[in-house]
């Protein structure tokens, strides 16, 4: 695979396409306003979001953060490492990035499990239902990412990959996201109320 030179310069060229930043600024959108309803509620039902955040888990929500921010960490420096044409530290750093997601993916199932078994579903209670649209929805986009990232990785060791680094800018934009929407979800849901 040879890697190509971006106009970084130009804004209708950013990193990874245009398309990806649409779908990026929508996704932000979407979760930011999902969160500014959450806080409206919550003026509403002060006492029961509080009481409701009592039950969660702050050392598991801290520990995810820290999955995703490293997992964050090695995509950036893979690309960093493709665009210097080291396709073997880039392989290994993608691992290491898919790997950091998964170990994010686990302790949430781990969460959600407890959460289940101590009767705790959507409907819940007002606290509750935004916890679980918003943390599985996020947990979709995580998946999604992974498969992204999985795809490339499969696809850059291919013999002749057809894998461009167009690609590979656009998986680290959306895998990006889910690290910043979860830097918007765990102080709001977890530390907040």
């Amino acid at each position: 695979m040879s890697v190509q030179q971006i106009n970084s310069k130009n804004i209708w060229y950013p990193p990874g396409g245009i398309l990806i930043w649409i779908i990026v600024f929508l996704e932000l959108f979407t979760f930011g306003a999902a969160l500014i309803a959450m806080a409206h509620y919550s003026n509403e039902e002060a006492e029961l979001f509080h009481n409701s955040s009592l039950k969660l888990n702050t050392t598991f929500g801290m520990f995810n953060t820290l999955f995703l921010l490293t997992s964050g960490f090695f995509m950036a420096v893979s690309v960093k490492a493709l665009k210097k044409g080291n396709k073997t530290r880039f392989k290994k750093l993608l691992l290491l990035t898919i790997f950091f997601g998964c170990l994010f993916l686990s302790l949430k199932s781990f969460e959600y499990a407890e959460k289940l078994n101590e009767g705790i579903t959507v409907g819940y209670n007002t606290f509750f239902t935004f916890y679980w649209m918003l943390t599985l929805f996020h947990v979709i986009h995580v998946i999604v990412g992974l498969v992204i990232l999985a795809s490339v990785y499969f696809g850059i060791i291919k013999e002749k990959s057809n894998t461009s680094i167009e690609d590979v800018e656009a998986s680290a934009a959306f895998w990006h996201m889910c690290d910043l929407i979860w830097m918007m979800l765990f102080p709001v849901i977890y530390l907040l109320f």
